[in-house]
Parts: structure tokens; sequence; C-alpha cells
């Protein structure tokens, strides 16, 4: 039975995923945004559900000083003897750490911190008890993969910080994973830079801590210069499957147009892994991978209830795919103020700050997707804000909002695209009440509105997608579709309220 690619959708770059039992768990890198490290269970690896995020609480996830694209790293996630790990880095903040905890669907512990330079960490259990902390690091040996080892309960270096291997040539030698099959110790990292060059390549040693042989047939997986719907192939992991076969996850980007552009950000891919007679892992066929691929042995189990398209805020919290701006302040937002909504309170930041504004969003998951929201808002002081906006950064984003200027209430279109700011588009609007809607192909973004959801929303005004671009926002994000307050300034007094979010996917 064939399965589809990517497994999963949208901004989730560098997966890692580890095995227990018959359950399988995945972790990806979530840089700005709060909660950090989105965390997904399957049981086929193919099929996959958002349990919640691994970093939840403050003590865990300083993201104050973060820029874009900053924040959290690359993490891994290993288990050992019944407990799982999570190692990743905050670039803003403190470094290289782990968390761990019994049970994925709880809560995780503090964080300990290592003294050990770099960023994407592995963790390795050896069957001696040794733990082996790796990371890719500029040392005193150059570009390249350094390891040391640690221990477990403290995260205290028990050994000297050294030099493993360097790669094959390609720059950015980084996201390692150490691996013990058989009788080898393999070394998997990516090389050539999160881009149209990414690569996968390998090696092995009789010991962990090498010296590392080079695999004669690297790289074992990339699309560097290949006709491909999938590019920038890179960033993996391996994991053993029950049945015994062996599968990789990575990370992928599906460029649009010429010349290509990607705004859904680096998504998880998923690959078999065959064994040459030699013993060298081939990812995919003969280092490729496609949009539809084989699940050989898998016994896929599809979920059987499909996720609703909407959202009524009627929980005690909000669903797993949600996300904050740097911080999850509880002064900028509430689920108790009214019945089935979420509430909104603008604070002075704005969308265009690297701060921590009002905003609740989703990424987007679908090159074609409807977005929709009703609100209700009433600004009573000029900058008062709210409304839905397509965000990439604070220098690349659209939005659809209601406002008050100059005394007025106006309905608005604005773009802000690098140094260029413009309202496109303003109406005077004196209802309490409107449908915000977002409708989105793989070339443009429309944005409109109506009075009742009855109504075919008035086309109000329009974007292009590929100037939400990585290739032109720069960063390792993708799009962010959001609910949103300001004061522009000021801490606004208007409450602004969600009463429902759409989300409906159309390919």
């Amino acid at each position: 039975m064939p399965y589809q690619n990517p497994i999963i959708s949208g901004f989730h770059p560098d997966p890692s995923v580890c095995r227990y039992g018959d359950d399988f768990y995945l972790v990806t890198s979530s840089f700005e945004y709060y909660p950090g490290v989105p965390l997904f269970h399957s049981k086929d690896l193919v099929n996959w559900k958002q349990l919640g995020h691994v970093l939840t609480r403050p003590e865990q996830l300083d993201l104050s000083r973060a820029a874009s694209s900053g924040g959290i790293y690359a993490p891994t996630i290993r288990e050992h003897e019944g407990i799982f790990y999570v190692v990743t880095t905050n670039v803003s903040a403190g470094g290289n750490f782990y968390v761990h905890t019994d049970n994925p669907i709880g809560e995780w512990s503090a964080p300990i911190f290592v003294d050990h330079p770099g960023i994407d960490p592995d963790l390795f259990f050896d069957e001696d008890g040794t733990v082996y902390f790796t990371s890719s690091a500029n040392g005193a040996e150059g570009q390249g993969i350094y390891q040391s080892r640690i221990d477990l309960l403290t995260g205290k270096k028990i050994s000297d910080v050294a030099f493993l291997w360097a790669g094959t040539g390609g720059q950015y030698p980084e996201a390692p994973h150490i691996y013990r099959i058989g009788s080898w110790y393999y070394l998997l990292i990516a090389e050539g830079g999160t881009e149209y060059g990414h690569m996968v390549t390998v090696a092995r040693s009789n010991k962990p801590d090498g010296p590392y042989e080079s695999c004669p047939s690297n790289p074992i997986l990339t699309h560097r210069s290949q006709a491909k719907s999938i590019h920038a192939t890179g960033h993996a992991d391996l994991v053993q499957a029950q049945d015994g076969s062996w599968w990789s996850v990575f990370l992928g980007i599906r460029p649009v147009g010429y010349p290509n552009r990607h705004h859904l950000g680096r998504e998880t891919f998923l690959a078999p892994v065959t064994w040459t007679e030699e013993g060298w892992p081939i990812i995919g066929e003969n280092g490729t991978v496609g949009e539809t691929m084989s699940s050989g042995g898998l016994v896929l189990q599809p979920e059987t209830v499909e996720k609703p398209v909407r959202d009524d805020f009627d929980g005690s919290a909000l669903s797993p795919e949600w996300n904050f701006l740097r911080s999850s302040n509880s002064e900028n937002w509430s689920l108790m103020v009214r019945e089935s909504c979420l509430t909104l309170y603008g604070s002075s930041a704005t969308l265009n700050d690297v701060d921590a504004p009002a905003f609740i969003g989703r990424r987007q998951q679908h090159f074609t997707c409807l977005v929709s929201a009703l609100l209700t808002f009433s600004p009573q002081q000029d900058g008062e804000e709210a409304g839905i906006t397509v965000f990439m950064n604070e220098r690349f984003h659209y939005e659809i909002a209601v406002t008050k200027i100059a005394g007025d209430r106006k309905l608005i279109f604005r773009r802000r695209l690098g140094s260029l700011w413009k309202v496109e588009n303003e109406i005077p609007w004196l209802a309490e009440t409107v449908i915000l809607t977002v409708k989105a192909d793989k070339e443009h973004y429309a944005f409109g509105f109506s009075n009742g959801s009855d109504e075919v929303p008035f086309w109000f005004g329009h974007g292009e997608c590929s100037l939400l671009a990585t290739e032109v926002t720069g960063g390792f994000t993708g799009v962010f579709i959001a609910m949103y307050a300001t004061g522009n300034g000021i801490r606004s007094t208007s409450p602004a309220h969600f009463e429902w979010f759409d989300y409906e996917a159309d390919e």
C-alpha cells in the first residue's frame, strides 16, 4: 500500500524519531514559537497525531531574547530503560540541554544543561551504560561533529570534547546521530546546509568515539541538482520498525514556480532504508524519494476520525496545533471571558516587533486551504486592532483586520514586505462582528470578509505566496495563519473575541 509524503506537512523541520514497543514518537524544531518542540505519536510511521509539546513551561523555554529563527533548534528524541529524553539547543538562551519523562504524554522535567559546544545535539546510550553527547560545532578542528561523555543525572561532562568527523566536504556538517547496529557504530549527519544542496552522509567505526570511516556511496540521500518536486532533503534520523525493517525520517521542501520558492517551510518526510552487502545504509530509491512511496511491510493504521475543520474554543485549553510567538503571556489571551470563545487583549507589541504580541496561530500545512474566523471587536481607541495575519516573520506578513484610525472604525488589508509597508485597502466598518476569510492556493492568498456564514466573502485584498517564501524572507520557519490583536504601541482596553476558527484543507 502506498503512502504520501510529506508525512507531517507544513513547518515541521529537523525530525527525530524513536520507537518504544509498538509506539513511535517524533519531535521537530520550533524556533521562536511557544510551546516548544511539537511531539507526535504513531503506530505505523505514516499516520501521525500531535500529542502536544515537550517544552510547555517558562522554566524549560526562555524565548524572551529569541530573534526570528532563533530559539529551539533540532531536537533528538531517544528512549532508554523506559525513560524518554529530548535533547535540543536554545540558541537564544542557555545552549544545549535535555529534558526527560517516563510518560511522553505527561509533563517533561526541568532542563538539564550541558556545557558542550554547538547545536543539533544527540544522545547515544551505549550497551556498557556510557552516555555520549554529540553535536555540530566549530571547534579546534574546524567545523564538524564533536563528542563528549556525560553524567546523565547531572549533565556534567566526564570527558573532554573530542572531534569525530568533518563529513565528506559539504558545508555545515550537522545533525549528528549515532546508532549501534550489529558490530558497527554508525554516525549519520547532514551536509550542504539546509538549502538546495542539502544531503545525508554516513560513516562508521568499531568504537563510538571513532575514528570514523566514510561510506563510499555518500551521500546516501540527496535531491541536489535534480528535477524533483521535493528538494533540500536532509537532516535524517533512523528507526527500526516492529518487523525489523529500517526507515528514515528527514526534512524536505516542496517549492513552487520558477525560480523555486517555498513558503510552507521544511516538512517531515519518510523513506525506507536498505542495506548494502557491505553493511551501509541507503535511504529511499538509491538516495532519492517521491511524494508517493510504498509502505512495504508497515501495517498502516490511519485514524478513523478526521480532525474537525472548526475550533469552537469550547475546551479548557487550546488544541495542540496552536502556538504563541515567544510567550503565552496570560495577560494577552483567555478562554474564560466568554463561553466557547477565544479572547485576545492587544498589548503594545505589534506584528512588526521582535516581541511577544497577542498572537495565537497555527501552521499553514496545505498549499490550498480556506481559513476563516468570526471576530467580535469594538475598538475604542485609535490604534486598537484585531484580525487574521498570514505571517512568516516580523518583516513579512499580510493581515486583514478591524481597527480604529483617527476616530473612525475601519476594516483594512495590509501588506508588510521587508521595508515596504502599506495599507492597500480600507473601508468604514461600523458592525461589531465580521467573518474574516483567507483563501490560499499555491501562488496566491485572497483576503475577504462577510457579515454572515451564508454569505460569499467580498474579496478585499490579495498577496503572493512567493513573497513570504524562505528564498525571500530568509530564516528557517514557515508560514503561520494566526489570530492577533494589538494596541499599536499602547495596551488595548478593547477585547477581541474570536468565536470560532476554521481551517479547511482543499488538497
